[in-house]
Formats: structure tokens, C-alpha cells, sequence
């Protein structure tokens, strides 16, 4: 208990711990009755934490929270972001997690060791992000998708972010800060017709923060590990 106790540092369990309790608070202040929506939101802030450290369990938590939340999307018929979900971020994140596994800094550390972007990814990754900016634009047309612009941004942000954390490379984590902005836009939009999704608004909003704070803390563990 106590080894868990001290696996977080004094900023990162306040960090973590507000996260929850402003996202519970929000849930039952909106009145919203999606006992999903709250179960993925607090999986959801675990794992960003998780993440931050570098611990592969994050990885596998983002793949229970991307299961998640492709339900609640589907329900609002953002079909963009249920898509994006199901077929592109939780398998990425499984190839994530398998890639952070064989990558671990030292033996007996759950943490994994950050790695330099090559030239190679300057080239690939925007020619991927522009190709499936496209083929999910004309997907997403065609299925009816809420909020056709931002869906299609969301899933390009999300693509940058998944493939930058598949790399092991800190940008990951400012990857997925601009997808958490495109995402409260989208959920803002949602919560003018019903005012229960104010409670996802939340969640995003402590993700953006939880995000932001995941760059700080892999630029000190590259640092660390270069020691």
C-alpha cells in the first residue's frame, strides 16, 4: 500500500484526485443519468495518469476507456468519433501497448523508454494524417455524422496523437491536448440540445489538463533516461 502510495507524487495524486471528484460533481450536477459516462470518465482520468508516468497499464486502461466511449458516442450519433474509435484508436492502442511492453527503460520499472521522432516520421506522419483526414470525411458524410467538421478534425487529431504515442515520443501527449479542445467543442455543441452531456464537457476539460501535464513530465523522463 504504501509503495502505491508513493508511486504518484504529491502533485499527481491532487492532480488525479480533483480530476475524479470534478468529474463526479459535474455528472450529478448536470443531472445526467449515463452511468457509463461517469465510469469512463474516471477510467479515463486514471489512465491519462498512468500514461504520464510512462506505466504501460495506462495504455491498457485507454483501451477500456476507448471501448467506452465509442458506446456513448454511438449514442449521440457522433458516428465520426465512434469510428475513429473503434477502428482506429483502440487497435492502435493495442499496438501501443505491445510496442511501450517491448520498450521498457531498465528492468523492473513500469515505465517505458522515450524515443526521438526520425526523419522519417516528419514524412509519414502528416501523408497518413492527410490520408485519413480524407477517406473519414467522405466516411463520416456518408454516415450522417453530427458536426461533420469537427468530427473530421477529432479524428485527425486523434490519429496524430495515437501514432506519436506508438513512437514513444512526448509530442503525443500535445497530440492529444488538441484533440481534448476539438472534442469539448464537440460535446459543447452536443450539450446545447441536452444539457446530461455537459458532464463529458467536464471530463474533456480535466483530460486537457491531465494531457498538458503528461508533456511536462515525459520531457523530464527523457531527461532522466539520457542521464
Amino acid at each position: 500500500m504504501k509503495r502505491l502510495l508513493s508511486y504518484f507524487t504529491k502533485f499527481e495524486w491532487g492532480l488525479l484526485l480533483t480530476s475524479m471528484a470534478v468529474t463526479v460533481a459535474s455528472h450529478f450536477l448536470s443531472g445526467s443519468e449515463g452511468l457509463l459516462s461517469l465510469i469512463a470518465s474516471l477510467i479515463g482520468a486514471l489512465a491519462l495518469m498512468l500514461v504520464a508516468k510512462g506505466n504501460p497499464l495506462g495504455q491498457a486502461l485507454c483501451i477500456v476507456f476507448g471501448i467506452l466511449y465509442a458506446i456513448i458516442s454511438y449514442s449521440y450519433a457522433y458516428y465520426g468519433e465512434m469510428l475513429t474509435y473503434v477502428g482506429m484508436t483502440v487497435p492502435m492502442a493495442v499496438i501501443a501497448l505491445a510496442a511501450w511492453l517491448k520498450n521498457p527503460y531498465g528492468e523492473g520499472h513500469a515505465e517505458v523508454r522515450v524515443a526521438r521522432l526520425t526523419r522519417w516520421d516528419a514524412i509519414l506522419l502528416p501523408s497518413l494524417a492527410a490520408a485519413v483526414t480524407v477517406i473519414f470525411y467522405f466516411t463520416l458524410e456518408a454516415f450522417g455524422t453530427a458536426n461533420l467538421l469537427p468530427s473530421t478534425i477529432s479524428v485527425t487529431t486523434s490519429f496524430v496523437a495515437v501514432y506519436l504515442t506508438f513512437r514513444r515520443s512526448p509530442f503525443y501527449a500535445l497530440g492529444y491536448a488538441a484533440n481534448d479542445i476539438v472534442l469539448i467543442v464537440l460535446w459543447t455543441l452536443a450539450a446545447l440540445e441536452d444539457p446530461s452531456y455537459l458532464s463529458v464537457i467536464v471530463c474533456f476539460s480535466m483530460f486537457l489538463v491531465n494531457d498538458l501535464y503528461g508533456f511536462v513530465n515525459w520531457c523530464r523522463m527523457k531527461k532522466k533516461q539520457k542521464d
